[in-house]
């Protein structure tokens, strides 16, 4: 016990402190530094390197076009909006060095197609090649009064890539062999003579209706989803005659199976010479269908500057100049300011044709 006490007495062992020398702190403070110093560093390399992916992704979205890119043409292969199209897609990949596929859709006299357009996103990936009708649609359902399939302030102007007077043809086996026979056998037998069209007040119906007007006939409209239908119906021996754009129609010409009586232009086509303007024959009407690339309104400027880019040089494209050359349609570029311009004209005179044309009621 007298050991148990003294062991519980007994008073504890001091216990030396431990003091750094100058020496150790130095050097403790100066790994502390270095610690805190490589953090920084590589915070800074971690910053630097998420930035630097961060560029590089805004870079690669920005870099347009950076996959293919859709051409929507408002009517069915063969007409003169797909004719003018594929060769127009086919030169502008060479310049993008993207692929553009051609995407027909077709329907109500290209109201469909437009639409779909004028519905896109503006991102510059779906652009679309319409004709001079974009500007009949919507001044066409104002005289049912009816909502438009779209407004043509939804829609910015690339290019003006051709233009091309349309042309009256017939079956080369027809009894008419010039307008002056159909123009009379049209008064002996009013709304007896067919014509096919590329849909209702389309700018192949609009360019008869016109005709007719000044003729002071009735003829009557067959209406089709396109020109290239419109024109399969006429050699087809389903409707009599057909207004079109000379492109395509110029082989069925020179093939034999049809004939051209005139033309709606201010001076004989170069490509049918023997062929008269309405003009000359005493009809006051002048139409011309001109095919033009659009983008959705909204399109980025940088954007729609490398697609004005992309078509200028496309139609300088040799191939380009050779296959518009083969289909005898005449070049007629105009850049996006200018083509604008021209397409503010050309809408004020068709919204006038179709108001002096009035109701047409599809009879199909």
């Amino acid at each position: 016990m007298a050991h148990f006490s003294a062991f519980v007495h007994a008073r504890p062992a001091r216990l030396t402190r431990f003091r750094a020398t100058p020496k150790m702190r130095r050097k403790h403070k100066t790994r502390m530094l270095n610690e805190d110093k490589m953090r920084k560093i590589a915070k800074e390399i971690a910053c630097t390197l998420m930035l630097a992916l961060l560029a590089g992704a805004a870079l690669a979205e920005d870099a347009y076009p950076n996959r293919h890119i859709s051409m929507v043409v408002p009517f069915p292969p063969g007409g003169i909006a797909d004719l003018t199209g594929r060769p127009t897609a086919f030169a502008m990949e060479k310049v993008l060095k993207q692929r553009i596929v051609v995407e027909n859709k077709a329907g109500a006299g290209g109201a469909i197609g437009m639409a779909y357009l004028a519905n896109a996103k503006p991102d510059g990936y779906t652009i679309m090649m319409a004709l001079s009708s974009i500007s009949i649609i919507p001044e066409a359902e104002k005289l049912f009064e009816r909502k438009p399939p779209y407004q043509m302030s939804q829609f910015t102007p690339i290019a003006l890539i051709s233009a091309d007077p349309t042309v009256l043809v017939v079956r080369a086996d027809s009894p008419w062999k010039s307008v002056k026979d159909l123009v009379d056998d049209a008064k002996k037998r009013p709304g007896k003579i067919t014509f096919s069209s590329s849909g209702l007040y389309g700018t192949l119906h609009m360019a008869m209706e016109m005709f007719a007007q000044s003729a002071g006939v009735q003829l009557w409209h067959v209406p089709y989803t396109g020109g290239g239908p419109a024109m399969n119906a006429l050699v087809g021996g389903h409707v009599d005659a057909l207004a079109s754009g000379p492109a395509a129609v110029i082989g069925q010409i020179k093939g034999g199976k049809l004939r051209a009586l005139a033309t709606w232009g201010n001076k004989r086509l170069a490509a049918l010479p023997e062929v008269p303007t309405l003009k000359e024959l005493g009809y006051e009407v002048e139409f011309y269908i001109w095919s033009g690339l659009f983008a959705p309104a909204g399109t980025p400027a940088p954007v729609l500057a490398t697609l004005r880019d992309a078509a200028k040089k496309a139609v300088e494209d040799p191939e380009f100049k050779a296959i518009m050359a083969k289909i005898e349609t005449p070049i007629y570029y105009l850049d996006a300011p200018e083509f604008q311009k021209f397409w503010d004209k050309d809408a004020a005179m068709l919204a006038a044709a179709v108001k002096r044309v009035g109701k047409v009621e599809d009879k199909k």
